[in-house]
């Protein structure tokens, strides 16, 4: 009776090795904190932002400036039936502008 218990006591314990999961070698175990090492001590790499031609950016904006209070002339004229017919081709030039603005500026 007493074998039978030890026996059943061995297994118990077994088992609740094998729920915890299968120990991983010393060598998995060592990579594991390296890695980890790694990371806490290499610092991230620093992005280096291209240099921003401001003066260019500025003109840039001014032009967009210029060009939206154009349009908004032109958008009362287009209420009182008058179509201008370079409307189109400032609301391209502000697309364009505002793109260009908008990819010199994210970094």
């Amino acid at each position: 009776m007493r074998s039978s218990i030890l026996v059943f006591a061995f297994l118990l314990s077994g088992a609740a090795a094998f729920a915890q999961g299968p120990i991983p070698p010393s060598g998995q175990v060592q990579a594991g904190k390296a890695e980890r090492d790694f990371e806490k001590t290499v610092p991230p790499p620093a992005h280096q932002q291209p240099s921003l031609d401001f003066a260019k950016v500025k003109s840039d904006a001014d032009e967009l400036l210029i060009l939206s209070q154009s349009i908004h002339s032109g958008v009362d004229s287009v209420g009182k039936g008058m179509l201008p017919k370079d409307l189109i081709d400032k609301l391209k030039q502000m697309e364009k502008l505002s793109k260009r603005l908008r990819n010199e500026l994210t970094p």
